[in-house]
């Protein structure tokens, strides 16, 4: 039994003078529009959120850096990287520990990324997303370079700075001379 070619006549273009129409399979060049759509989706998803955990502030200098090359490789693939620090027992007491080893990942992953939401507090874990952001690096001093001063103690509590005090001490008014009473020689 030979197959009946399915045919249709197709309007490929309306607005044209005269309109423009094709015989073809309207079945399946819907068919093959809807691969493409999906394929170009697919490319598109490419910003994911990859998640890296660290279960420990007593992380190893060369643990952490392997999880820092593979945030590297997540972002320069255009992906979001979000790290997970958990605090486990005694270590909820030394929260500044954790921002320590944060600054660090933030210092290490400086040109290829920019923190979208800093280093927070959820329960028994902080948070640090980064999301990727290429600089070019002869433009762009790092964040130790470009540092105005050392962190002080309660810097990360976001208040107000007190003004700093005047460089020099203001110069001696000359002193002022009180004139001698009327009678008196």
């Amino acid at each position: 039994m030979a197959r009946e070619a399915g045919l249709d006549l197709v309007e490929v273009a309306p607005q044209a003078r005269p309109p423009v129409c094709r015989i073809m399979d309207y079945g399946k060049w819907r068919y093959q529009q809807q691969k493409k759509e999906d394929k170009s989706r697919a490319s598109s998803r490419a910003g994911r959120l990859k998640q890296i955990n660290i279960d420990t502030i007593r992380i190893g200098d060369h643990d952490l850096e392997i999880k820092i090359n593979r945030a590297r490789d997540f972002l320069k693939e255009g992906n979001k990287v979000q790290f997970t620090l958990r605090f486990k027992g005694r270590e909820m007491a030394h929260l500044d520990l954790g921002r320590n080893l944060f600054t660090k990942v933030k210092q290490q992953l400086f040109l290829v990324s920019k923190v979208e939401r800093d280093a927070k507090m959820e329960g028994k874990r902080m948070t640090l997303v980064l999301q990727p952001d290429h600089k070019d690096p002869t433009k762009i001093k790092s964040p130790q370079e470009g540092s105005p001063a050392p962190a002080r103690v309660g810097s990360g509590l976001n208040l107000p700075s007190r003004p700093a005090a005047p460089a020099a001490a203001p110069a001696p008014r000359p002193p002022v001379q009180v004139p001698a009473p009327a009678g008196t020689t």
